[in-house]
């Protein structure tokens, strides 16, 4: 693994108040606390947490790019899709995680060319730093626009409209179990005696955790992930909508690959300054953690609230079937600089060795007779 890039000192200090933060929960919690609890403290703990404090985290000058901040056709080509919802059941749209507002504002930008404008645009963030960028990036918005972005700190009771939610699923906090030997361990956080993390495991024997370990991991040995909270995320959502459609974009994979014995040490990734490695240890605050998504998994918990299961597809065929080659032909004439910026960033939006097959679209319906555009084609269904 290539070297890290070293931190400023403010960073640094930060990092160190937040490990100081965690080392005393884990002390409060008798030396032990499981890693989903140090995953939600690295990641959230409020106004030391990786998303709930002041450093950059996308783009060039971040951690990580998204979707939306490689072009703003991928924001035009999921419009499609939004418009076509918004045309047949009405409503507004709601999208959770909004990351720096890029894919709000594109959102917006092309709903008002396609004359399908929803009332409000909700914003769920629960991170003040990431919710004063959305403001800031909203407000260059015309104001006929901006107006309409609403940010929330809970879910509503009910929801009529379009859920959306890209690279959210995969921010929440994970359980971290192996089963070996006729055993079930559950792997957690503790210190050394110089105060460093270090991982501990404890023997799981009943309830919830031990038995999702037995019904999806094979035999072993073999180390993974669960991710509960995204599981629970999908129940509430079912019990929200009222009609519309609720869509997903992330990595991750069906379960018979997820589990699959040639991924037996998990999908644990740890990003920092464009750098990919294991270590969730290392810099607390300052690197973001993630797993990816076990698709089949977050499905049947959708099931469980009546949400019906509308598509499942690769990003590239989805964007595909959104018209993204039709957007992109109108990005300057064929030669330009524009055209070839705009042609390098929908590549990597779609090549099969970029995001295109490794980020997949999810979506489920209620009350809305619909079959999604973005699945008209390459639809997988099958493969959950």
């Amino acid at each position: 693994m290539r070297p890290l890039p070293e931190p400023d000192p403010a960073a640094l200090a930060h990092s160190a108040s937040l490990a100081a933060h965690i080392r005393a929960c884990i002390v409060a919690a008798g030396g032990w606390i499981s890693f989903a609890e140090y995953m939600k403290l690295a990641l959230y703990a409020p106004g030391l947490g990786y998303y709930a404090a002041g450093s950059y985290k996308l783009g060039a000058a971040g951690d990580f790019i998204t979707a939306p901040e490689i072009s703003p056709l991928f924001g035009a080509a999921v419009a499609a899709q939004v418009a076509e919802v918004l045309r047949l059941g009405g409503g507004d749209v709601l999208e959770l995680g909004p990351g720096s507002g890029r894919l709000a504002a594109d959102l917006l930008t092309e709903l008002a060319r396609l004359g399908t404008l929803p009332e409000r645009y909700l914003l769920l963030e629960p991170s003040p730093d990431l919710r004063a960028r959305q403001q800031a990036q909203l407000a260059r918005l015309p104001q006929d626009l901006s107006r309409r972005c609403v940010w929330l700190e809970a879910l509503p009771g009910s929801f009529t409209g379009v859920v959306l939610g890209n690279e959210v699923l995969d921010a929440l906090p994970v359980e971290r179990v192996k089963r070996e030997g006729g055993h079930i361990w559950q792997q957690g956080v503790a210190l050394t005696p110089q105060g460093d993390f270090a991982w501990a495991e404890r023997p799981l024997e009943q309830g919830d955790l031990h038995a999702a370990t037995l019904a999806r991991l094979p035999e072993g040995p073999y180390l993974s992930e669960i991710n509960f909270q995204a599981e629970a995320l999908l129940r509430s959502l079912g019990a929200m909508l009222a009609r519309g459609l609720v869509l997903f974009f992330d990595y991750g994979y069906p379960a018979a690959e997820y589990y699959h014995p040639q991924r037996h040490q998990g999908t644990l990734s740890c990003f920092y300054r464009h750098h990919t490695h294991e270590d969730p240890f290392h810099l607390p605050g300052l690197q973001d953690l993630t797993a990816h998504v076990d698709f089949t998994a977050i499905a049947l918990a959708a099931a469980e609230s009546g949400l019906e299961l509308a598509g499942y597809a690769t990003q590239a065929w989805f964007l595909l079937n959104c018209g993204i080659l039709d957007a992109l032909a109108n990005q300057g004439q064929p030669g330009t600089t524009e055209r070839l910026k705009a042609s390098n960033a929908v590549n990597r939006l779609l090549h099969p060795a970029e995001m295109g097959e490794l980020f997949k679209v999810i979506a489920w319906t209620r009350a809305l007779e619909l079959a999604p555009l973005g699945f008209r084609q390459g639809n997988q269904l099958f493969r959950l």
